[in-house]
This record gives structure tokens, sequence and C-alpha cells, in this order.
């Protein structure tokens, strides 16, 4: 699957908002804010995302130029990490892989952190064949699942 990256337009944030929607991804997510259907809401939370010079996040594009979802690069030095979200209907085709392939070949620094649900078993996938291993496990609460879960906790070091 060829993706490409590029700078976040206001015009993807209807799309990210209707993919950050889907029952099915916000379940393998887990980690979401508490009521993902808050437009006004995430679109403070995009506001802020989008004028902060330490935050790189871009719009994951398919070859036909459709958005599909985005990947970002965010937190403190020492404490960066790795976040993406794909549309559903994109999963499995090695969009995810490509996309933080391509991010992580942007985004030099290093160490990178990441997290996923410890059932996410693709998103854990994705991870591990950019690079990350995995260097601990953790829980805390999945507003997505109303409770708490446990959470595969990785890194990029080189």
């Amino acid at each position: 699957m060829k993706v490409s990256l590029r700078e976040v337009q206001d015009g993807d944030l209807i799309l990210f908002f209707a993919h950050s929607n889907d029952p099915h991804g916000i379940r393998m997510a887990a980690f979401t804010t508490d009521d993902p259907s808050d437009r006004a809401r995430f679109d403070a939370h995009w506001a802020r995302i989008r004028h902060d010079s330490s935050v790189v996040v871009r719009t994951v594009a398919e070859e036909s130029n459709k958005v599909v979802g985005h990947v970002a690069v965010f937190g403190p030095p020492g404490e960066r990490e790795v976040t993406y979200w794909i549309a559903r209907e994109h999963w499995g085709r090695g969009v995810a892989t490509a996309a933080l392939r391509q991010l992580l070949e942007a985004v030099p620094e290093r160490p990178l952190r990441a997290r996923a649900a410890a059932d996410n078993g693709g998103s854990i996938r994705v991870l591990e064949k950019c690079g990350f291993v995995v260097t601990g496990h953790e829980r805390g609460f999945a507003n997505a699942r109303g409770e708490e879960i446990d959470e595969v906790v990785l890194a990029l070091d080189h």
C-alpha cells in the first residue's frame, strides 16, 4: 500500500472526527476522550495540536490522495510518544506501518515511546514492525471501555 504524509489541512478534520467516532476503532484505541462525539472538544483539541510547535502531526493519505488517518509525535523531550489513527476500512493493509515508518524518518529524535491496549494486537504489531520493543506493562483507565485495562508500553531507542 502506497501512502504519503502531508501537513494537516482544515478539511481533514471532518474526516478525522468521523474516523475517531467509529465504535470499533474507539474500542481498539481504548484510551480516548471521555466523549469522542463532542465536536467542540475535538475542535479545541485539534486547534491546540496544530498550534503547538513541539507536536509533529501529519495527515496520512493513500495513493488516490484519500485521507485515511493521521500520525503524530508529541510530548516533552525525553518523553516523546507516537500516536496514530487509521480509518478501520484501511486496517490490515500496511497503512499504519507505512505511515509510522515515514514519520520516524522525518522525526529522527530518540527515544520515542508508544502505548497500546494490551489486546490491540494490530497496533502492537505495527509498532514492533517499526522497531519499537515492549518495555513494560501498566494498567490505566480506558474511557472507551469504562474500566481499567492492561496497557503495553513500547520504546524506540535507536
